[in-house]
């Protein structure tokens, strides 16, 4: 029985999110479990890429990709459900912070895409293959 279900998504614009998110709602509704929704932005504050950026970007950034999560579950699940979700956004690296969120959050579903692999996602691996090897409740990958 799942009490708590994550949700991460890419807000990429594509049909992924939205696959992702209407099986992690989904999931979630069988348990009455609640529902968290993640994005993670790329950290650039701890490299020589920072300082191309303005100084407030990591702020805006974080204030813009929570609008779009709110905005899009929204869209797809309706205001009453979204009311309940919680919006989190992480910065760092994508499989870390998932896994960061999830533990802290007391998650036992971690939902998540991926898509087809290419050669180098074997032998790199993909962050949805990495949230798969390092997580220690369930994760459900939606194609």
């Amino acid at each position: 029985m799942n009490k708590s279900v994550l949700c991460a998504l890419e807000l990429s614009g594509d049909s992924m999110d939205r696959k992702v998110l209407e099986e992690a709602a989904r999931q979630a509704d069988l348990d009455q479990a609640q529902l968290d929704v993640v994005n993670v932005l790329p950290d650039f504050g701890e490299s020589w890429v920072s300082g191309f950026f303005e100084e407030h970007h990591h702020e805006r950034a974080v204030k813009e990709a929570t609008a779009q999560l709110e905005s899009l579950c929204e869209e797809i699940l309706g205001a009453d459900r979204n009311a309940k979700i919680r919006h989190l956004v992480a910065t760092g690296k994508a499989y870390q912070e998932i896994l960061q969120v999830a533990e802290k959050a007391g998650s036992d579903l971690i939902v998540i895409g991926a898509y087809k692999p290419e050669l180098r996602d074997y032998l790199l691996g993909p962050n949805a293959a990495r949230v798969i090897r390092h997580s220690s409740c369930s994760v459900y990958v939606v194609r």
